[in-house]
């Protein structure tokens, strides 16, 4: 299953047996995708526009085919970026933009997906002696460039450990706080000021730990 978030709401893609006569709630949208590239402009749209549906499930026989065409609109930006853990099993979080996030950034040419992560962790939160662990996951959010083209950042997450505690947020990046936190209690209390997706990988690593 791709799923794809756009802010606080979500697009997510299933084949057609699976999303037959799913009975959901009235603000989650199911629709069978008809293969004609254009209707799926209606759908992006809607959830860059509206609040009506906190989510969309589109599914047709040809999955993959769909979620080709859907992704056809977008310029791809693949990004990495790190759940940073310190000796107290405290989390690292940072805020930018009027939400809590984690840190990443766009991947340079040349570079591997797991050293941009640990790259963009240093870069964001003045860290250094980074321990690269696992790939967590990946996570898929739309957002607009500077020039007003819409993308798609792929983003790909891995753990991480460090034994330093002083932590200098990357102002250059509109980067105002990094903390420490206690993750299940920091993202139950934070859910309607997190993003969406770093919510999702968040509940990823918390699960993987137990």
């Amino acid at each position: 299953m791709h799923r794809i978030y756009f802010d606080k709401s979500y697009i997510k893609f299933l084949p057609e047996q699976k999303g037959k006569n799913k009975q959901m709630a009235p603000d989650k949208l199911v629709a069978r995708y008809s293969g004609q590239r254009n209707s799926l402009m209606a759908y992006i749209d809607m959830l860059e526009k509206s609040n009506k549906y906190k989510s969309v499930t589109l599914y047709h026989e040809d999955v993959e085919q769909l979620f080709l065409d859907f992704c056809s609109y977008f310029k791809i930006v693949e990004a990495g970026g790190g759940i940073v853990e310190n000796k107290n099993k405290d989390i690292l979080m940072i805020y930018r933009r009027g939400a809590w996030d984690l840190p990443k950034g766009k991947i340079d040419p040349g570079e591997t997906e797991s050293q941009a992560a640990v790259r963009e962790v240093q870069e964001e939160t003045g860290l250094q002696e980074i321990d690269l662990g696992e790939k967590i996951g990946v996570t898929r959010h739309v957002y607009r460039n500077r020039s007003g083209k819409r993308c798609i950042k792929l983003s790909h997450w891995y753990k991480m450990n460090t034994s330093e505690m002083i932590l200098k947020p990357q102002a250059e990046e509109d980067i105002e706080k990094a903390i420490w936190v206690e993750l299940k209690r920091f993202t139950k209390e934070n859910k309607s000021n997190t993003f969406s997706n770093v919510y999702r990988i968040c509940k990823k690593f918390l699960k993987k730990r137990k």
